[in-house]
């Protein structure tokens, strides 16, 4: 389905590949953050946050047939870099209820603002359905 791309003599990344290969249909989600389908927050915590971004991505894919394990790429937009690494532990359990062990390529950054203003994460993503 996908190839994930390791360089030789590199490191493992740990949570994200490097690098993936994929052929097929293309799906393109917009930024999600962590509101629920009805635009209401339900938390002002980032893990909780992180969780209904992810299942609100799993959401659109799952309207043209996908799942996560067809995402090739995510980049993940923070407004708060500390709060981020301090609950990493979380974050990861979040992740991994929600898109199992797939890791993406991934991209993650901390940003001023987000437009959604009680908004702390927004994630896109880029998924490849194969032929």
């Amino acid at each position: 389905m996908h190839r994930i791309l390791q360089p030789d003599g590199w490191a493992k990344p740990v949570g994200y590949s490097n690098g993936i290969s994929a052929r097929g249909r293309q799906i393109f989600v917009g930024g999600q953050v962590g509101w629920t389908g009805e635009g209401r927050f339900e938390t002002d915590d980032l893990a909780g946050q992180v969780r209904q971004a992810l299942e609100n991505v799993v959401g659109v894919l799952d309207a043209d047939g996908a799942g996560p394990e067809h995402i090739v790429s995510m980049t993940w937009y923070f407004i708060d870099r500390d709060d981020y690494l301090a609950n990493l532990k979380r974050i990861g359990e979040a992740y991994r209820d929600v898109m199992g062990r797939h890791y993406p390529a991934m991209a993650a950054m901390q940003v001023v603002a987000l437009v959604e203003e009680r908004a702390k994460v927004e994630i896109q993503a880029i998924a490849v359905v194969p032929d």
